[in-house]
């Protein structure tokens, strides 16, 4: 198949900023609002530019490259991903998304493609949410979705998020100059690799996602009494530790009960104070991060981990806090958007199976504003969040070729 984007021009790309924020060979720690994502953000400015976008950086510490239509005043398509990595990340994470952009809004240029309405392309600030462990916080900062004390959580060096957006060169008292009108976005696009192993069993490149998952993030915290390892009889002790061992093997049986089911439930972080081989440990903090595509069975099993947290306290003799970071209904893609890349799926003769999506994406956020559709493309055994991920550069091209088409189309409806 002929392609209309450039694949090389692609791949460079892609191989420019896999060496910033390198890790060994193949993996990435680019670090929300860091000096390694403000140097990606330099190398893609330049991208954006050379496509004939406008360039700015937001206080939300978002980078937005815009590519005016005929009617500047209209609804925005925009498209967009984030460029923050996980500290032990791939180079395919996010990155596709922005990279699929950028060479949408370069092709439409070079083709002479005049859009009826704006085209924005966006890199959203701390999709991730490991540094300050909450989230998509360029995408709903640009809603107005932030919620209180979000400025005030600090990463593991102390470095408030508030401190880390000033360093970055924003101004968080200008937030409210940066959030868009209702209406503003007239509808969301995003390419990202599938991070599972659906397509990649089924030896296809590219998937319409059906819809996201909703996660639940909780913080749980359990006190109990610090005390000498050699001395304190077993049957004695407020072990924090223990108690967060029982929830955590809980949880794992709550996720697998029913086979097949898309229930994922992990612990993925967990503090020990104060963390010393002979002391009975005193306090434990852990993260949950459980998601389902079904919001009742979900808040069933949250209901259920509750009661299991706090009887596993009690059994113990320790107290306990759930603090909710992050709690998101299932959404699901736009119907017209879907069927736009169906459609032109045919086109190029490519396979196009829906699928839904567990992990959450900048799309998440954009769905309570306006109607959105996402392309995945295969990543070898659905690895992800890890060095070994992998996404071929043919695949990725397949991926940002129905990107550009879709794109296109919206671009030239008529706006009502």
């Amino acid at each position: 198949m002929k392609l209309t984007i450039n694949k090389d021009r692609l791949k460079q790309h892609f191989e420019v900023l896999s060496q910033i924020g390198k890790i060994g060979d193949t993996g990435v720690c680019r670090p929300a609002l860091s000096k390694e994502e403000k140097e990606a953000f330099h190398v893609v400015t330049k991208w954006m530019e050379e496509a004939g976008m406008t360039v700015r950086i937001d206080h939300f510490g978002n980078l937005i490259g815009r590519l005016e239509g005929k009617n500047p005043q209209a609804p925005v398509l925009m498209i967009g991903s984030h460029l923050d990595s996980q500290p032990y990340g791939g180079r395919f994470d996010g990155v596709a998304g922005v990279l699929a952009g950028i060479e949408t809004a370069k092709t439409l240029t070079e083709k002479e493609v005049v859009s009826e309405r704006p085209i924005e392309v966006i890199s959203f600030c701390d999709e991730e949410g490991w540094r300050f462990n909450k989230g998509l916080f360029g995408s709903r900062g640009i809603l107005g979705k932030l919620e209180k004390g979000e400025l005030d959580r600090k990463d593991k060096d102390g470095m408030t998020r508030k401190e880390a957006l000033i360093e970055f060169g924003c101004d968080p008292n200008r937030f409210s100059a940066c959030v868009y009108e209702p209406n503003d976005i007239h509808c969301f696009l995003e390419l990202h690799i599938e991070q599972g192993p659906i397509l990649d069993k089924a030896n296809e490149a590219v998937g319409v996602v059906s819809g996201i998952a909703g996660p639940l993030w909780l913080t749980v915290t359990l006190k109990g009494y610090a005390g000498h390892a050699g001395s304190v009889p077993m049957n004695m002790r407020k072990d924090a530790l223990v108690g967060a061992a029982e929830v955590i093997l809980s949880l794992n049986e709550i996720a697998k009960r029913i086979p097949g089911a898309p229930t994922v439930g992990t612990v993925g972080n967990l503090t020990v104070f104060p963390n010393s081989r002979n002391i009975i440990p005193e306090e434990v903090s852990f993260t949950v991060d459980l998601r389902d595509l079904n919001q009742n069975r979900r808040k069933k099993y949250e209901k259920e981990l509750c009661e299991v947290i706090e009887k596993a306290a009690g059994k113990n003799s320790l107290t306990f806090s759930i603090r909710e970071d992050t709690n998101s209904e299932p959404r699901y893609c736009a119907d017209w958007i879907k069927d736009i890349m169906h459609e032109k799926g045919k086109e190029i003769g490519m396979k196009t199976r829906e699928l839904m999506s567990g992990p959450f994406h900048d799309a998440l956020a954009l769905s309570y504003a306006c109607d959105y559709g996402m392309i995945f493309v295969r990543c070898k055994d659905g690895i992800s969040h890890n060095p070994a991920e992998f996404a071929s550069y043919d695949d990725l091209a397949l991926g940002t070729e129905l990107m550009y088409r879709v794109a296109a189309d919206i671009a030239r409806r008529p706006i009502k």
